[in-house]
């Protein structure tokens, strides 16, 4: 289940057919994809690409909001450290599984059909990402942080990278508190080396 969001964020990072941007995040998404495009056909391993694409994602996707959103309720019951920990878990988590989907010389196409204003800050970006065959209909869901449009979430086929997560740290979090979340993030950390 993973995988299948995994696909439109290389999407979203490979993509060579953006149309011309006619909004701030819009323009934020394309600047993204070109750097990390430049950096992909630079890296020599996963590693290089995990250490070079890092800070180019970490801008454009908010991993704390998304880390928050996925831990749900339970995230005020973490200790500011706990909260910490859980980020860079996430963060690390999200970046591997991310890496090794990675095909170097292959590069998805992004066609980008609607920007939506769901709420002042808030913009929803449809788009269709088609990737060795196969057609996705992705959603960015991007927020307004103080003037910066970050990425607060991705929707694959109607199904939300947060959400899927959600369900799977939430009977966690109600069986084994923070505690037991942390140690979710950190086996499925270890696995996805």
């Amino acid at each position: 289940m993973i995988a299948r969001f995994l696909i439109p964020l290389l999407a979203l990072t490979l993509s060579g057919s953006l149309r011309a941007a006619d909004s701030a995040p819009e323009t934020r998404l394309k600047a993204s994809v070109n750097q990390v495009v430049t950096i992909a056909k630079e890296a020599k391993d996963r590693t290089a690409l995990i250490t070079a694409v890092k800070p180019v994602l970490a801008n454009i996707l908010n991993f704390e909001t998304m880390t928050r959103r996925a831990v749900g309720p339970g995230w005020r019951q973490f200790t500011p450290d706990q909260q910490k920990e859980a980020v860079h878990l996430f963060t690390t988590l999200i970046l591997r599984t991310y890496t090794a989907k990675f095909t170097p010389g292959e590069s998805p196409s992004v066609e980008y059909k609607t920007c939506a204003t769901p709420s002042p800050g808030r913009v929803e970006i449809s788009t269709t990402s088609l990737y060795r065959g196969n057609r996705y209909d992705v959603v960015y869901r991007m927020e307004d942080q103080s003037g910066n449009w970050t990425i607060s979430d991705v929707v694959i086929e109607g199904v939300s990278l947060v959400a899927n997560y959600r369900s799977q740290l939430d009977e966690t979090f109600a069986q084994q508190g923070a505690a037991g979340v942390i140690k979710s993030l950190q086996r499925s950390v270890a696995d996805s080396k």
